[in-house]
């Protein structure tokens, strides 16, 4: 959830930089100075990313691959959120 909103911060103030016709007329620096709403929701993304919270997103998923994996042997498998779910025997003729 945080990188939702901090993302959406970020993409909204790029745009608002981006369309503001001083930012070509003045050095980067200052123009980032002008536009402190995008300039720390940068700072937090990339500090963010830093922290490791891409890996908090992706993790999950990869478990429940993983566990789809070795359940399959046992004619079972689990949903995204963890749930154990039990597959009909094979009929052995």
């Amino acid at each position: 959830m945080i990188l939702i909103v901090v993302s959406v911060c970020t993409a909204t103030g790029a745009w608002n930089w981006l369309i503001d016709p001083d930012t070509q007329k003045v050095s980067f620096f200052s123009s980032l100075w002008n536009h402190p709403f995008f300039t720390i929701s940068c700072i937090t993304l990339i500090a963010l990313f830093f922290a490791g919270i891409h890996k908090r997103v992706v993790a999950p998923s990869i478990i429940a691959a993983r566990c789809r994996t070795v359940l399959a042997e046992y004619n079972m498998s689990c949903d995204d959120t963890g749930k154990l779910i039990l597959k009909p025997r094979p009929n052995i003729q």
